[in-house]
């Protein structure tokens, strides 16, 4: 099982694995329970972090994101906008995509 990339947020650790899934752990409060969104973490590009929560950039440029709601761990009000996102930047509370266009 290799390793592609390693996040940390205060108290959780998210990795992309070889095969482009995640695995999480560490305070599940903080990001270290991906569980609920484990099945959209496939042909992860990339992960940010805040303090206490994941953003995931998938292959086809959707983002996925995991942890507190206080730090950027949902993205629902905006999910429809996270098309071809090119990159996520990460402040300690929030996060903010790029699009390719």
């Amino acid at each position: 099982m290799g390793l592609q990339q390693i996040q940390c947020s205060s108290h959780a650790f998210a990795a992309i694995l070889a095969d482009g899934s995640v695995v999480s752990w560490g305070d599940p409060n903080l990001g270290g329970d991906c569980s609920a969104v484990q099945e959209q973490l496939k042909g992860v590009r990339q992960i940010q972090n805040t303090c206490g929560a994941f953003a995931a950039i998938l292959a086809d440029g959707s983002v996925v994101t995991w942890g507190n709601p206080g730090f950027g761990g949902d993205c629902s009000a905006v999910q429809n906008q996270l098309k071809n996102i090119q990159q996520v930047q990460a402040t300690g509370y929030a996060f903010a995509a790029i699009l390719a266009d």
